[in-house]
């Protein structure tokens, strides 16, 4: 049978011109209740884009969504890889959403405390070994010249974090925000195209966010990435993102730029309350 080209186009997804991520249509509900209802917003490629609402809005369920801990009840998250090839990520495991080249970070550090810094770096290149673990446990040569390369770049990685001379400490002891900056680390040994950020700046003062503030925009400069980020510090969120999406109860309330956003009355409302 041969298919029109209407066909063609209806089977397989497609995003516009420059976009990198498009949530269409999700939705979700948990035991009657709506979590997430006919979200649709896009992120596009090295933009950061971030996340807000109140409390329960569905912030983490989009997060847990797009990653695929939780599957949508309808709706498509479409990603597009390195080659232009577009996905719908709602096929897939959350392993294998992390070899399409898209990483998550959680609000709670998942760091190894008894590991040094260089080798919890290394827990995140995990998806480029391609020697066996039988190579790897008894140290033949092939695994050596991987393990190489890879804490090469580890160290690169470090450099640009800034924590070089703390490479080989352990990161029990660490100061919160070297943690911070350790988990966005690991993010990076991934090679990935789309960063998400789940409240990145939660618990870190104001000198430790205004750094986090600069590392960001060097990751999306040098790493050439997009950010999708959840925050509740509106300050760090209208200083950082070029596009924001407002959520309450699981809707969409606005998109736009942090001005557009700032002064929107359903935002308003939301976050204020009706006057």
């Amino acid at each position: 049978m041969t298919l029109t080209k209407e066909a063609v186009h209806k089977e397989s997804p497609d995003l516009k011109e420059g976009v990198l991520l498009e949530c269409r249509d999700i939705s979700i509900s948990f035991g009657g209740i709506r979590a997430v209802s006919d979200l649709t917003f896009d992120v596009r490629e090295n933009e950061v884009y971030g996340i807000i609402g109140p409390n329960g809005a569905g912030k983490t369920t989009v997060f847990n969504i797009i990653t695929q801990f939780y599957k949508a009840d309808s709706g498509a998250v479409l990603f597009r890889e390195a080659n232009g090839n577009v996905i719908d990520l709602v096929s897939l495991k959350t392993p294998q959403v992390v070899r399409k080249g898209l990483v998550r970070s959680f609000q709670n550090i998942e760091l190894i405390r008894d590991l040094s810094l260089a080798d919890n770096l290394l827990v995140g290149a995990h998806i480029h070994f391609e020697t066996s673990v039988f190579s790897q446990m008894l140290r033949l040569p092939a695994a050596r010249r991987e393990e190489r390369v890879l804490r090469e770049k580890a160290m690169q990685v470090l450099s640009f974090l800034g924590l070089t001379d703390r490479a080989d400490q352990l990161a029990a002891g660490q100061p919160y925000g070297v943690l911070k900056k350790i988990e966005l680390g690991r993010a990076l040994l991934s090679d990935p195209r789309l960063i998400i950020l789940d409240e990145p700046a939660a618990g870190l003062n104001d000198t430790e966010t205004e750094d986090l503030t600069g590392l960001v925009h060097a990751i999306k400069k040098d790493y050439n990435c997009s950010i999708l980020l959840i925050e509740h510090d509106m300050r760090f969120v209208m200083d950082i993102c070029q596009r924001i999406c407002a959520m309450s109860f699981g809707k969409k309330l606005a998109v736009g730029t942090p001005e557009e956003i700032r002064a929107h009355p359903a935002v308003q409302e939301a976050y204020l309350g009706e006057e």
